[in-house]
């Protein structure tokens, strides 16, 4: 049984079933959110980032303005599509896989990734270049922690 759940069950599971491919803790587990409730979580985010880093009034618009882009990428990519798991689970119902309502998909995200990420970019080296060589090693150290990071729960 050891051997099933190890070696066969876990990686099937992952695969195909698991939060990876579209479970709910995957996909969009603040999508419910109205926008008052984003701006209040993000905005206990910038104060816990700039207590953390010790960010001075010029730092923590151009945080805010990365958290701004990031969440605009986010809505992006998850598009019109209000549930993901039945718009995967269409691709299998005929009597063959629907490859190009998965391709057409992919390439949407891609043309979305494309075309949303200079902005992002741009606010990420914005905020970046303007913290002070402390700040930017705190940073690289919360980077190099890898899950255990400022904002874990627990």
């Amino acid at each position: 049984m050891s051997f099933f759940k190890t070696t066969l069950r876990r990686p099937f599971f992952g695969f195909c079933g698991g939060p990876r491919f579209g479970a709910k803790r995957g996909c969009g587990r603040h999508g419910t959110m109205t926008p008052e409730q984003m701006a209040e979580r993000r905005d206990r985010m910038v104060d816990r980032a700039a207590n953390k880093l010790q960010l001075n009034a010029e730092q923590k618009p151009l945080l805010a303005q990365l958290l701004d882009q990031m969440s605009a990428q986010r809505q992006a990519m998850i598009g019109q599509n209000t549930d993901m798991r039945a718009e995967l689970r269409s691709w299998f119902t005929g009597n063959n896989f629907d490859a190009a309502r998965a391709q057409a998909l992919i390439n949407d995200k891609a043309q979305t990734l494309q075309s949303k990420s200079p902005d992002v970019v741009a606010a990420l080296a914005a905020f970046f270049d303007s913290l002070n060589a402390a700040q930017q090693q705190k940073v690289r150290d919360f980077m190099d922690g890898g899950r255990r990071g400022w904002f874990r729960r627990g």
